[in-house]
Formats: structure tokens, sequence, C-alpha cells
């Protein structure tokens, strides 16, 4: 009898315990549409665009065009940021007037103050925001699809990359990613593990075991940018001409 009682005490503990881990899993879709409302009718280069994800929640991407185009590059910001934030904007701008056409995508992001460990379980939907930003993109008619991510982001495209399937892409960009590369050896495209000398410790820390990971993917290689930090402020021209360089030569072909 009393290790029944003890048995449905602890279950009521263990639920109580990850009812709150729960709603952490939940992305913040009223902070999107507040981030969308505001930025949408500001947007300089390109046009908001709407995708649909199977729960029926449609998220904001920035298409900017190219009629030279070569290839689709899909931008993907950092830990809750938008896809016309800072870094990302110039990213996504400067290599659509460079012969791109970019794609930039509203990831799935938490509250204000929630920590870049309670992102994990938001992954998964992530990925299916990727796999439709890739689909946007040959719907287009672009033959070529590259990733370039930041940061989180680049956490959640590895996720990605891993469960793509049928989601192929040509190439990825992978800025400043927080830890190493996972499963690396599932990546059939080419990797270009990027990231600054003044970087987060947990970026530079796991630089050797990326290098690594990559060395066996054909086209792939790491890069550190000399004086840059995590998110090359005063070197965002450099970092642009850095992840072209490598689009140029993987995609151009």
């Amino acid at each position: 009898m009393r290790s029944s009682v003890a048995l449905s005490t602890l279950r009521v503990f263990a639920a109580l315990v990850l009812v709150p881990a729960l709603s952490f899993a939940q992305a913040d879709y009223a902070r999107e549409k507040r981030w969308a409302d505001e930025i949408a009718p500001a947007i300089l280069v390109g046009d908001p665009v709407y995708l649909p994800q199977k729960n029926g929640h449609k998220f904001l991407a920035i298409w900017a065009p190219n009629p030279n185009a070569v290839a689709g590059v899909i931008v993907v910001h950092g830990l809750g940021r938008h896809p016309d934030w800072g870094l990302v904007n110039t990213l996504r701008s400067q290599l659509s007037e460079q012969g791109y056409a970019t794609l930039s995508v509203q990831m799935p992001v938490l509250s204000a103050d929630a920590k870049g460990d309670q992102y994990p379980p938001l992954f998964p939907e992530a990925s299916e925001r990727l796999a439709a930003a890739v689909a946007f993109l040959r719907g287009k008619g672009l033959k070529k699809v590259a990733i370039v991510s930041h940061s989180m982001g680049s956490r959640m495209a590895n996720h990605f990359l891993n469960h793509a399937g049928d989601a192929r892409i040509d190439a990825w960009a992978a800025i400043g990613i927080l830890g190493e590369f996972t499963q690396a050896d599932t990546f059939k495209a080419p990797v270009l593990d990027l990231y600054g000398e003044k970087d987060f410790p947990s970026v530079l820390e796991e630089a050797g075991k990326r290098a690594a990971a990559i060395r066996g993917i054909r086209g792939s290689g790491q890069l550190q940018v000399a004086g840059a930090d995590h998110f090359f402020a005063g070197m965002e021209t450099e970092l642009v001409r850095r992840v072209r360089q490598f689009l140029d030569s993987r995609l151009k072909r």
C-alpha cells in the first residue's frame, strides 16, 4: 500500500516538474507576430512572404529575388532574433545584390528571457520551417539551394541537415555554431565552419571537433576570421565576402 502511495506521489511530482518544462517547448507565436507586424512594412530589400506549417501556423520569411540568381540562399538568424535583424539583414541583402536569391526565415522563438539550453525542443519545428524554405526556393525554379546560418540558427540548421530526408541542399555556411556538429556523417553538402577569433568560448573550444567532423566532406573547410567577435561587429562586409567566396566556389559550377 505504501509503495503504491509513494509511486502515485512520485508521478504527481514528475508531472508538476514537467509542466513548466513543456511550456518552454512551445514557440512564442505572439512574439513572432509582433515582430512581423513591426518589420514587414519597413523592409527595404525584398518582400515579406508567409510560409505554412502543418499545424496551420504561417511564419514570416523575407524573399529577395535576383533575376540572374545562380542559386537560392536560406538565411537563418540566431537566438531570439528575427529575419531582418542586424547581421542577418546584411547577409540577406548583400547576397541578393551579389548574384543570389535570398530567403531569410523566421525561426521559432521563445520568450525574451529564455536561454539557449531551452531551445532544443524547438529544433523539430525549426527543421520543418527550413524544409518549407527549401521547397519554396525549389518552387521558384532554383536548382541549387544553400543555407547561411548564424549562432543558434546554425544549431537549428545542424538538426535539419541530420533529418532533411528529401530536402537536399547544396552548401551550408555555419557561422559561429555553438558547440560542435552532430552526426556530421549524415551531411552530404559542403560545409564552411566560419567563426571569429574573439568568438564565444563554446564556439572556440569545439573548433577542433568541428574540423574533424567535416574533414571527410568534400568541399568543406574551416575558417577563423582574425579580429572578429561572435556577431562580426564592424566586420559585416568581411563576413559577407567570406561567405560569398564559399558559395561562389561551391555553387557556380
